[in-house]
Parts: structure tokens; sequence; C-alpha cells
């Protein structure tokens, strides 16, 4: 085997088991934060639950607001591909669908699974937010995402022609930016119970008589 190709090898398995590290790490912080919050996670308890020192968590992604934010990216993305959200083949299709009505039910079923990983990793953040200025803005970039994400499936309806609006855009835009918030999926359904089904249902339902004229 010539030197080049034993060096290549040798650095595609070090990358491989750096990503490996790498994983471990985020999801053992996402775990912690999720079951005790941001305050009682430690750097040493992360360590300990990857199976790593506290020297590599910081090396392999950084400090407790780091583990959180890429925790939480990677939640809300569904694995950790470095692929933003709109580039993703279930986002694209959305915004291929010519029914304004189908794509609202179709955005808010993607919201909810969204939700359904992201949403103790959104309490978490909330609360860090309280008195960590670093989770502040974290917590700020989030909302900002969120709305962004909100107005583009508003100007996209808009697009559509969809029977013309039921009311102005910047109200639709935070009609839709509080219907994706994962707290309201925290509320309906871990709090009060609600099936996941039932919550995405009156979700799209509300928003079709929120945003579309009949």
């Amino acid at each position: 085997m010539a030197d080049h190709v034993k060096r290549d090898y040798r650095s595609a398995l070090r990358a491989a088991q750096a990503d490996d590290t790498r994983r471990a790490i985020v999801n053992a912080a996402a775990k912690l934060f999720t079951a005790d919050g941001y305050g009682a996670t430690t750097i040493d308890a992360i360590a300990g639950a990857s199976g790593v020192s506290r020297k590599t968590v910081f090396s392999a992604v950084g400090g407790k607001v780091a583990l959180l934010k890429t925790a939480l990216d990677w939640a809300v993305a569904g694995d950790d591909r470095p692929v933003a959200l709109s580039d993703r083949p279930a986002f694209q299709d959305l915004f291929a669908l010519e029914d304004p009505r189908r794509l609202l039910r179709e955005w808010v079923r993607l919201q909810v699974q969204i939700a359904e990983r992201a949403v103790g990793l959104f309490r978490a953040l909330e609360v860090a937010a309280e008195t960590d200025g670093e989770a502040r803005e974290l917590l700020t970039t989030v909302h900002r995402q969120r709305l962004e994400g909100a107005a583009q499936i508003v100007d996209r309806v808009a697009e559509l022609g969809a029977d013309g609006a039921a009311v102005p855009r910047d109200h639709a835009v935070d009609v839709a930016w509080l219907a994706a918030d994962p707290v309201v999926f925290d509320r309906m359904v871990r709090q009060r119970g609600w099936a996941t089904h039932a919550f995405e249902a009156w979700v799209a339902d509300a928003l079709i008589v929120q945003l579309l004229r009949d």
C-alpha cells in the first residue's frame, strides 16, 4: 500500500472517530439538558455520560451553550448532517406544493415533528436564557429563525393566490410563528395530554381559518 494511501486511510479513520466522539458528547448533553435542565447539567456530567474527559468535551464541541446549540440544531434537523432545513427534501417538497391548504397542513406536520424531537431542549434554553447572556442570544436567534420560517410559509401561501389573505401579512407571520413554537406543543401535548395527531390537526385547522379567506 502506498504511503499516501495509508495516510489518507488513517486521516479518514481519525475523522470518523472524531465524529463519533462528538456525536456521543452531543447526544449525552441533549439527554441531560432535557432530563435535568440547563443549570443542573455540568460539563463533568456530560463528560461522564459520554465516556470522555472534560477537556475532550470542550475541544470537540465547546462549553454548555455551544453544546445546547448543537444539540438543538441536530434535534431540529433530525440528524447531524450539515444541511440547512431549506435544502432538505422534506422542505423542498413542501414548497413545491400548489394547494395552500395542503401546504399549511404539511408545514404544520413538519413543525410538530420538530417539536417532538426538540421541545425538551427548547425548554432548557428558555430557562437558561433567564440567567445566561449567551443562552439569551441563542434564544433570540432561535426566535428570529422561526419567524423567518413563518414568513416564508406565509409568502408562499400568498404566491399561490389562495383566495386572498384573511389577515395582513405581519399578522399572518405572527400567527404562523406562534403555531410553530415548540412551547405550544409542550403545553397541549406534554402537559394537557393531547394526542399528537389531534394537536397537529387543531393547529393546521386554526392556521387555515386564520390565514386563508374562503
